[in-house]
């Protein structure tokens, strides 16, 4: 299919919204989903950008069933190992259901991979829940590592009160 991916541009985030709810519906969690396009626009198209975002389009002719021409979206941002160095995380890879198995996701993955090297990145690094087997299948194809299984690590989070909590309890200047 014709496609390209291109960097994401403050107009985009409606869709890129639009797509990320579609990911959590997917995902099972579509209440988890509490941020807005606005929030989007202002925290990825800032001075100092928490995050950055391709997006992959097709041409008006192979638009989707809906009319979107932004059928697919990749965010990531940058993150620092202590052991290994520069290395860029992968929040969301996601492409619409009547557009996969067309190398979408495999494009937005490769070009965040080519832009990961250019910033002198030693790695990529993504999260993928355990019953995404497709996803898992998707990325250990591509040569990922499991490091569930491989060194045991596991993902922990504060978040709501017990980060409030937390960030109470900081020593004081």
């Amino acid at each position: 299919m014709n496609y390209k991916t291109r960097a994401a541009t403050k107009e985009d985030c409606k869709e890129i919204s639009r797509m990320i709810t579609e990911l959590a519906v997917f995902e099972k969690m579509p209440d988890q989903v509490k941020i807005s396009y606005e929030e989007l626009e202002r925290d990825g198209f800032c001075q100092n950008p928490f995050f950055e975002c391709l997006v992959a389009e097709v041409p008006e002719e192979n638009k989707s069933k809906e009319g979107y021409t932004v059928v697919g979206y990749a965010v990531y941002f940058y993150t620092y190992s202590t052991w290994k160095g520069r290395t860029v995380y992968l929040e969301d890879l996601y492409v619409m259901p009547e557009f996969r198995g067309n190398g979408i996701g495999k494009g937005l993955l490769s070009k965040v991979a080519e832009i990961a090297k250019k910033k002198q990145c030693v790695r990529l690094q993504l999260s993928v829940l355990n019953w995404n087997a497709p996803a898992r299948d998707f990325y250990a194809a591509k040569g990922a590592q499991d490091l569930t299984v491989t060194e045991g690590w596991h993902f922990i989070r504060f978040d709501g009160q017990n980060l409030d909590n937390l960030a109470n309890e900081a020593p004081k200047d």
